[in-house]
Parts: C-alpha cells; structure tokens; sequence
C-alpha cells in the first residue's frame, strides 16, 4: 500500500491517507477512505461531544493526526499551559505540574473499589 493524497470536504485542503492508516481501516472493516482531514476530524469530533466512541484504549484514536491543545493559564501557579480541551471560564485549569502535585491528595477522586474496607 502507499501513501494517497486526498481532498477534506470540509476545507477542501489536501491531506495525506497514510499507508498505515489505509491499513488500520482496512483492519476495521471500513471501506471508505476518510473524507475529512485530521484537523476537520477533531473538530467534528469535538462538536459532537468527542464522538461517543471508545478509541479502545490506544490513545485517542486520531489516525495518527495531532491532538488539538488549547492555550490555559494555570490557576494555582500562573503559569501559561495547553490543555486538550476547550477551558471553561467557571472551572480551574491546572498546568501539569500542579496538577500532579494536586491529584494524590484528593480523596475525592478515588477510582472506587480496590476492595478497601468493603465486604460484599
């Protein structure tokens, strides 16, 4: 297989069908090309509440297009970041560092279960 250059129909921008993506939809059972580039996916996908599926597990399923980051401003240490989502003015954005440093201790977003003092 080789690499196909095709046409999005939505900006009308040309974009690269790689032969590895031809060979994952191939894997998948899906028989049209894609129609929309990788920036139009995202953004369709993004639109649509990302898109209700599942990528299994393997990072984001973006047919190896990049990921769309949004400039944040950190609220503990001011610090400018990007975020893979679209900040909302009513909730705190966190750079990674603080974020990490925030995320162990708190109790509140335990994953449940692990069998800690439950007896069913």
């Amino acid at each position: 297989m080789q690499d196909k250059t095709l046409t999005c129909r939505d900006c009308g921008n040309e974009f690269v069908f790689t032969a590895t993506e031809q060979e994952f939809f191939a894997q998948k059972g899906f028989t049209n090309e894609p129609g929309r580039c990788p920036d139009c996916r995202a953004a369709r996908k993004a639109s649509r509440g990302e898109g209700g599926r599942s990528s299994g597990g393997f990072g984001g399923g973006g047919f190896g297009g990049r990921r769309e980051m949004f400039p944040a401003v950190c609220a503990t240490c001011g610090k400018d970041t990007q975020v893979p989502f679209q900040p909302r003015t009513d909730r705190p954005v966190y750079c990674s560092d603080c974020y990490s440093a925030q995320r162990p201790s708190d109790s509140r977003r335990s994953s449940g279960g692990g069998g800690r003092g439950r007896s069913w």
